[in-house]
C-alpha cells in the first residue's frame, strides 16, 4: 500500500494526480475490507463511499472545512484518511476506534453520529454559528439515501432551504439502499432522476455549443436558461430540491474520481445552498458486499476469500424466533400486521414480509412516522407489532405517548437490540427502553428470558387489547427454554420463582434471569443460598409474588437489569417494597448512568458489573457484611 502508506492527514493528498487517487482508492478498499474482516463492521456502506471521501478531503480543507457523514456507516475512508489508518486496527474493540464518527477521536469528526437523518440539522446550526461568528469554511453533510428519507432530514432542508446559507452543502449518496433495500416515494423519485440523463446530456451539449457560438453565445444562454427550466420541467418530473431552495447538480457517477473532484471543484463557487446526487455502488470492490449488501451492512469477522462468516453460532438468534412466532401467528390471525423502520432484516421480518408481503409496511427510517402509523392501523381494528431497535425507538417516545398510550390502542412494539449490543457503542447500545416505556401510563413491559417465553409472550401480546404493549430482548442468539407442547400466554404481571434459598433474592428481567441463575451457582459454591425469581414484567410488577420475599428480617433483595439503573426495573422494585414491605433493603444492579462505551458485550459487562461473576462478587459482599448495617441501597 504504498500510496496509503504515505497519506497522514487530508493535506497529503493536494498533491496526488487524479490516477494515483484512483490507485489510492483501490488501497483504500483492500485495507477496509481486511480490517473488517478480522473486526466486522459496516462494511459495504464504507466500501461505497471510499471516492466521495477522496474527493471531498482533496477538494475542502478539512477539519476548517466541516464533514460531517450521515450515517457513520459511510466514514471508514474518512477515518482512514485523517490520521487514523494505525488506529482503524483497533476499529470497535474496547478503547480502540469507534465505528462511527466521533468528536472525542478526532478534530475531523465534525459531529458524532450513530442515528440516521441527524446531519443537515447539524451542518445548519455550524453554518449559522460560522455567520454569527464571522466564519467563511465550508460545511458539508454527506447523507446516505435511506437517511435523506427521515422526517428530520426534511425539516433540516426545509430550513435550510429559507435560510439560504452559502457554502453549505449535501452530497447526496444515492445507491438505493440504507440497510434493506429503500422504499418510499422519495426513493421512487431519486429513481426517476436518475432515470432521465437524456436530459442532463441534452442539457451540457446545447450548454457547450451555445458558449462556441461567438456573437450570440452569451444572449442564446439567456434565452435557453428560460428554455431550460421547461424542458427540465418536462424530462426530470418535480424538481423537489430546487423547489426547496437548493441548487441541485446531478447525478454523477460517485465511482469517477474525475468527475467528482470536478464536480465539488465547481461547487465551490455557487451561491446559496446545493444539493450534490452521487451515485454509488453499496459494497464496492468486493463482489460479495455487491451482491449481497444486506448482509454486508454490518457484519462481524468474515473470511475474505468466500465472503462466509467466521461465526460457528447454530443456535437461533432472538430476532429469528420473533420473525418465525410471528409468522406462524400471522397465519391463524389475519388481523397481524408487521411494521418496522429500514429493519426488515435485522429485526427477523424478512420471513413475515416473505409470506404476507401485503401485511408487511416497512416505513424507512422514520421511527416516528413508524408509530403512528400503527396508531392508525390498530384504531381500526388490526394487531400491529412494530418491530424496532430499542436505540431507534426513543425516537417514537412523543409518538408512543401522545398517539398511542393516551388513546389506549393496542400497539405490540417489539424492541430488537435492547441492553447492551457490543461493538457498535453507546449510539446503538438498547440502555433506557425499560426506562421510557415505564414511566408511559397503561403501557405493559416485558422481557422474556429464553426463547420459549418469547414465544409465549408473544402470545400475550396478540391477545392483549386494553393498550399499549411492549416485548423486549437483547441481540444474539436466544437462551434455549424448555419447549412447552401447551405453549399458553404468560399471564399479564405475573412472575416465577425458579429458585428457593435464604441469604439472598435475585430478582431478574429479560436477559438478566439468565444471570441471576448463573450468579445463583457460583454462590451456591461459596455457601450462599439465594432465591431467584423471573420478574417476566417490568410493568406490571407481580406485587403479591414480590413482596412475599420481602418484610423485617427478610434476604437482601437485589434487582437485576440490562438497562440504565435510572428509572427503570429497579427502581420499580424500589417502589413496590416502599409500598409493601418498607423494611426490605433492596439493591439495583443495572447499566451505570454514563454512556458504556463500544467493546464486546461480556467485557463491558464485566467491566460494569453485571456479569454473572461480578453479581455473584456484590451480592456475596453485601451478604457477607449485612450485619454492619440495614439500610437500604444501590449500585
Amino acid at each position: 500500500m504504498a500510496l496509503l502508506d504515505r497519506i497522514r492527514t487530508p493535506a497529503d493528498l493536494k498533491g496526488l494526480s487524479l490516477d494515483e487517487l484512483v490507485a489510492l482508492s483501490d488501497e483504500i478498499r483492500q485495507y477496509i475490507i481486511e480490517v473488517v474482516s478480522v473486526r466486522g463492521g459496516h462494511l459495504a456502506s464504507s466500501l461505497g463511499a471510499v471516492e466521495i471521501a477522496l474527493a471531498l478531503h482533496y477538494v475542502f480543507d478539512s477539519p476548517r472545512d466541516k464533514i460531517l457523514w450521515d450515517v457513520g456507516h459511510q466514514s471508514y475512508a474518512h477515518k482512514i484518511l485523517t490520521g487514523r489508518r494505525e488506529a482503524f486496527k483497533s476499529l470497535r474493540t474496547r478503547g480502540g476506534l469507534s465505528g462511527f464518527p466521533n468528536t472525542a477521536e478526532s478534530e475531523h469528526d465534525a459531529f458524532g453520529v450513530g442515528h440516521a437523518s441527524t446531519s443537515i440539522s447539524a451542518a445548519l446550526g455550524i453554518a449559522v454559528s460560522r455567520d454569527l461568528l464571522g466564519g467563511d469554511q465550508y460545511v458539508i453533510s454527506v447523507v446516505g439515501d435511506g437517511a435523506i428519507s427521515g422526517g428530520l432530514s426534511f425539516e433540516g432542508i426545509n430550513q435550510a432551504g429559507h435560510l439560504k446559507k452559502n457554502r453549505f452543502i449535501i452530497i447526496l449518496n444515492d445507491n438505493e439502499m440504507s440497510i434493506s433495500r429503500n422504499v418510499g416515494a422519495l426513493a421512487r423519485y431519486l429513481t426517476r432522476i436518475t432515470t432521465k440523463r437524456v436530459y442532463l446530456r441534452f442539457e451540457a451539449d446545447v450548454w457547450e455549443l451555445l458558449g462556441k457560438v461567438p456573437r450570440y453565445g452569451l444572449k442564446a444562454r439567456k434565452v435557453v436558461r428560460r428554455m431550460k427550466e421547461s424542458i427540465k420541467n418536462l424530462l426530470v418530473p418535480t424538481i423537489l430540491f430546487e423547489e426547496l431552495g437548493f441548487r441541485y447538480f446531478g447525478p454523477f457517477d460517485g465511482h469517477d474520481l474525475a468527475q467528482l473532484v470536478s464536480a465539488f471543484s465547481q461547487i465551490r463557487d455557487v451561491p446559496g445552498p446545493v444539493i450534490v446526487h452521487v451515485m454509488t455502488k453499496k459494497g464496492k470492490g468486493y463482489s460479495f458486499a455487491e451482491e449481497n449488501a444486506e448482509k454486508f451492512h454490518g457484519i462481524g469477522s468474515f473470511y475474505k476469500a468466500t465472503g462466509d462468516s467466521k461465526s460457528n453460532g447454530t443456535r437461533a438468534t432472538y430476532s429469528e424466533v420473533f420473525g418465525a412466532a410471528l409468522v406462524e401467528l400471522a397465519g391463524r390471525d389475519t388481523s397481524v400486521v408487521a411494521v418496522t423502520a429500514a429493519m426488515k432484516e435485522g429485526t427477523g421480518l424478512a420471513p413475515f414480509a416473505r409470506a404476507f408481503p401485503e401485511r408487511f409496511f416497512d416505513v424507512g427510517i422514520a421511527e416516528q412516522h413508524a408509530v403512528t402509523f400503527a396508531a392508525g392501523l390498530a384504531r381500526s381494528g388490526l394487531k400491529p407489532f412494530v418491530a424496532i431497535y430499542s436505540t431507534f425507538l426513543q425516537r417514537g417516545f412523543d409518538q408512543i405517548i401522545h398517539d398511542v398510550a393516551l388513546q389506549r390502542l393496542g400497539v405490540r412494539f417489539v424492541l430488537d437490540r435492547a441492553g447492551l449490543v457490543g461493538e457498535d457503542g453507546p449510539t446503538h447500545h438498547g440502555s433506557f427502553d425499560l426506562s421510557y416505556l415505564r414511566l408511559v401510563p397503561g403501557m405493559v413491559v416485558m422481557a422474556p428470558r429464553d426463547d420459549e417465553e418469547l414465544r409465549r409472550m408473544m402470545l400475550t401480546a396478540l391477545d392483549y387489547g386494553a393498550g399499549p404493549i411492549a416485548m423486549r430482548f437483547p441481540r444474539g442468539d436466544a437462551a434455549v427454554g424448555s419447549p412447552d407442547p401447551r405453549r399458553i400466554a404468560v399471564p399479564i404481571g405475573k412472575g416465577e420463582v425458579l429458585r428457593r434459598g435464604v441469604d439472598a433474592t435475585l430478582v431478574g428481567v429479560g436477559s438478566m434471569v439468565g444471570t441471576a441463575l448463573a450468579a445463583s451457582e457460583i454462590l451456591c459454591r461459596s455457601g450462599i443460598s439465594a432465591s431467584v425469581i423471573d420478574a417476566k414484567f417490568v410493568k406490571p410488577l407481580d406485587s403479591d409474588l414480590l413482596a412475599s420475599f420481602g418484610g423485617e428480617g427478610s434476604p437482601i433483595v437485589f434487582a437485576l437489569e440490562e438497562n440504565s439503573r435510572c428509572g427503570g426495573f429497579g427502581d420499580a422494585v424500589l417502589e413496590l417494597f416502599s409500598d409493601r414491605a418498607p423494611g426490605t433493603r433492596v439493591v439495583t444492579i443495572g447499566l451505570p448512568d454514563h454512556f458504556v462505551p463500544h467493546g464486546k458485550r461480556d467485557e463491558l459487562l464485566d467491566e460494569i458489573g453485571i456479569s454473572a461473576q461480578a453479581v455473584a462478587a456484590e451480592v456475596a459482599r453485601i451478604a457477607h457484611s449485612r450485619g454492619k448495617s440495614d439500610h437500604g441501597g444501590s449500585r
